[in-house]
């Protein structure tokens, strides 16, 4: 665990460093749980939001792109629950007058029982060496046994009382584990309090007059109150899907772990409409689907797991996670969410208007059942991120921090280094340059030696590195470095875009 915290800063500190991530209003010394992207980070997030949106809009027919306001109705909220349920359970420690949230002082002491049997992996792996068979090992070895007894004992019972809402139990069970206060170390608690996360704000010029609005905690009520606007402008058949990206606000009390939970976040959000009857199949399905767009990516399967739920929403009939291995442990990186008819029906309770669809093939109208995924930018990127941050040590004995993105998502996909900054190599450097921008961002650097140079672009993920020396003015070639492998290679400039395009 300390080595996962040790990482994680590292993480932090990288990310500022090399202009990924900053501290939200930090001359005024900063505001708690918001983050400005930098110039690295906004090519990083613009590049998951696209490969998102190119998969899920540009290669499905059947789904579509919206983009909603952030304010919206009032009763739209009061339709959707968040006015009446939007809530997070929260305690007190007496003695250090610190708050928690109650279910995340339960997850993070199952993180604690998931670690100790990861020790036991770990050792047994270094025992066994290539003959380690982590499946039959965790299926019979009696101290990871009784590790996972604990874990699903605790997540049943912490399942009935969210189920329940007893907050009293949730008390209780906190005491009844030994939980204690990461600061005081006591287990002094206070009664578990329910508390809405929604930020309230007025509209209108005099404050008396004004409506009561509210910055909306999720993208998917803008798409479900613009259900039959698609349906019908795009004349849109059952099955098919809105998918939306957009900004959300949650006053979160206990905003933590960077940006893996914040105040003003971004999510990617597909709401999929299918016939009644039809929405476990989709729902099967799109779990595999979304799991295939991870995996794409090149990150081992064992970074991800999914994760079904106990506790389910009272409108949903199936939900799962796919949780991601972040420096913390396994959390939460997107939900998979069979929603039922709860969201059109609701509003079509609130509004008076009947969102249903006609289906012509059945010559009925119904209330389409709803398949969500939704995935928070802000959690990609530091999946993407914590996974791609390496320090290696290289065959001379020196080390370097490199960060291995996804060709796809780096920032800058090749860097153009003239060898030295005279003989004509810059002018020849900038003709390469303006070769390659038109169709990728490519980043100019003629600053200290080549190697300084190198290592730079290791640090913020840049793919490759091509290199102008007095070779190019006589053969019209120029060198190539890999990123991860570090090798070189010639490449006739001619040839320089169609050779990156095929890479990348």
């Amino acid at each position: 665990m300390a080595n996962q915290d040790e990482f994680f800063k590292k993480v932090v500190a990288h990310a500022k460093e090399y202009g990924f991530i900053f501290p939200s209003s930090e001359i005024y010394d900063g505001l708690a749980a918001v983050y400005d992207y930098g110039q690295m980070g906004v090519e990083l997030k613009n590049n998951i939001k696209q490969y998102w949106w190119r998969a899920m809009v540009q290669m499905h027919e059947n789904i579509v792109g919206l983009d909603s306001a952030i304010f919206m109705h009032p009763r739209i909220w009061k339709a959707s629950g968040h006015v009446d349920a939007f809530n997070d359970p929260l305690i007190d420690n007496k003695d250090s007058k610190k708050r928690y949230r109650a279910d995340v002082l339960i997850e993070d002491h199952i993180a604690k029982i998931e670690d100790k049997i990861e020790k036991e992996c770990e050792k047994a792996h270094k025992r066994f060496g290539d003959a380690f068979d982590r499946q039959q090992f965790v299926t019979t070895n009696a101290r990871v046994l009784e590790h996972q007894k604990q874990i699903d004992e605790i997540q049943a019972k912490y399942a009935e009382l969210m189920n329940a809402n007893d907050l009293v139990g949730l008390k209780q069970l906190i005491l009844d584990l030994g939980i204690v206060c990461p600061i005081s170390g006591t287990r002094n608690w206070t009664d578990v309090r329910q508390f809405n996360l929604m930020f309230a704000t007025k509209m209108g010029s005099v404050i008396d007059d004004s409506d009561t609005l509210y910055l909306r905690p999720e993208t998917a009520q803008g798409i479900f109150v613009n259900f039959l606007n698609v349906q019908k402008s795009g004349r849109m058949k059952v099955p098919f899907g809105i998918a939306q990206i957009g900004k959300a606000f949650r006053n979160e009390i206990v905003a933590r772990q960077f940006i893996f939970r914040m105040r003003e976040f971004e999510q990617m959000e597909m709401q999929f409409f299918v016939r009644p009857g039809t929405e476990l199949e989709w729902f099967k399905r799109w779990k595999e689907e979304r799991l295939q767009w991870h995996l794409a990516l090149g990150i081992p399967e064992e970074c991800y797991r999914f994760h079904d739920h106990e506790k389910l929403a009272h409108y949903a009939n199936a939900a799962t996670d796919i949780e991601f291995r972040f420096p913390f442990g396994f959390k939460e990186l997107e939900g998979i969410h069979s929603r039922t008819d709860f969201d059109l029906s609701r509003h079509s309770e609130f509004s008076g208007k009947k969102l249903q669809y006609f289906d012509s093939e059945l010559n009925e109208n119904y209330t389409p059942y709803v398949i969500e995924t939704s995935i928070g930018v802000d959690r990609m990127f530091l999946a993407v991120f914590s996974h791609a941050l390496k320090e290696e040590s290289l065959e001379d004995g020196s080390t370097r921090t490199v960060l291995n993105l996804p060709a796809r998502l780096a920032p800058y996909k090749a860097a153009v280094l003239p060898l030295v900054k005279k003989d004509g190599l810059p002018e020849k450097a900038r003709e390469v340059q303006h070769l390659l921008m038109p169709e990728m961002m490519v980043q100019y650097d003629e600053k200290d030696a080549i190697g300084r140079r190198y290592r730079r672009q290791d640090a913020i993920g840049t793919p490759f590195c091509i290199t102008v020396d007095n070779d190019t003015l006589e053969n019209g070639a120029v060198t190539v470095r890999h990123r991860d492998s570090m090798q070189q290679e010639r490449v006739a400039i001619d040839q320089l875009l169609p050779y990156l395009k095929a890479r990348l």
